[in-house]
């Protein structure tokens, strides 16, 4: 009775793509409409994904006046995301309607280490752009002379050194692809998540409540003149934009990484479809950072509007002024 009830479970809650043949499940030739939706949905997302920091990628690059430490981490988070829609999306979307979830496949190994580089590559240029931040609303004085653009490129060099290293060595189990000793799960699924994420979540949020505190005392025991104010502004501005930026990665992230963490501790492990709907929560992040730039940052809105129209195919913009 026990196999039947899976089965069951499987067949209408999991895989509305599927359909049973005797005792192995097939991807169904006529799908439904709730499999169709999900298609279309995954693929308008990955689509927006891309185009999004596309054109956060174009912009940094194109642009002489962007050319700053910390849009230089802006696009590598940017590349991160791209690479999210280019790579991950499609795996992932193969992932959920076939049968790597009842047999051992390459697509899973795949989906999961580009999943934990890309995953570990955001967090830490997150980092670095919180380390940015602090200096330049902590230390103004010394901020140009100590975060310059060749610090921001060592800094790009070893994030995504070690999340390369991280999605080939590291990672942790879904538990859907493969069976693993229940010791080495606890461990990865424990070790992993802690030094990919909460970590440097913890870094983060630490970083970012000094920062507030600071700009707090400035705002009422310093006087500026006026190009001072105006430049205490941008920069205030632009923290908060990534703060914002910040947050959002943990609100999409943290529902999975917990889930992460206590699936081999529980006695009910969680379904594969609500897994897989935390997964997808955390990939939607990648395309909502751009948006959030296009709603802060004029200059991104200025330089879409010129990449979008053609305008820079037209002649040389690289040093037209955006704000």
């Amino acid at each position: 009775m026990e196999p039947e009830i899976i089965v069951n479970r499987t067949l209408y809650d999991i895989h509305p793509c599927f359909e049973l043949h005797n005792t192995t499940y097939n991807f169904t030739s006529r799908p439904s409409t709730i499999c169709v939706l999900v298609y279309m949905f995954l693929s308008l997302l990955s689509i927006a994904t891309i185009c999004g920091n596309l054109l956060v990628i174009i912009s940094i690059i194109y642009f002489k006046q962007l050319h700053t430490s910390t849009n230089y981490l802006i696009l590598s988070l940017a590349v991160a995301d791209l690479l999210v829609g280019v790579l991950v999306f499609p795996l992932s979307m193969t992932y959920t309607v076939t049968s790597c979830h009842y047999h051992e496949h390459i697509v899973c190994k795949i989906r999961d280490s580009f999943d934990v580089a890309l995953c570990t590559s955001s967090i830490l240029n997150l980092c670095c752009i919180s380390i940015d931040r602090y200096y330049a609303i902590c230390h103004p004085l010394t901020y140009k002379t100590t975060l310059t653009v060749h610090v921001g490129r060592i800094m790009i060099l070893v994030v995504w050194s070690i999340s390369i290293l991280i999605g080939i060595f590291g990672g942790f189990s879904q538990g859907t692809c493969e069976e693993m000793c229940s010791v080495d799960v606890v461990l990865s699924n424990i070790m992993g998540p802690i030094l990919a994420f909460y970590f440097p979540a913890i870094i983060m949020l630490c970083i970012y409540v000094k920062i507030f505190l600071v700009a707090q005392k400035q705002a009422i025991s310093i006087q500026r003149t006026k190009s001072g104010v105006t430049a205490s502004k941008m920069e205030k501005k632009a923290t908060k934009t990534l703060a914002i930026v910040m947050g959002i990665f943990l609100l999409c992230m943290t529902p999975y990484f917990i889930c992460v963490v206590f699936q081999p501790l529980a006695s009910d492990p969680p379904s594969f479809s609500l897994i897989e709907a935390l997964n997808w929560l955390t990939l939607s992040n990648s395309m909502l950072n751009p948006f959030i730039y296009a709603f802060f940052y004029s200059w991104f809105r200025s330089a879409c509007s010129m990449i979008i129209s053609g305008k820079i195919f037209q002649g040389d913009f690289t040093n037209t002024r955006l704000f």
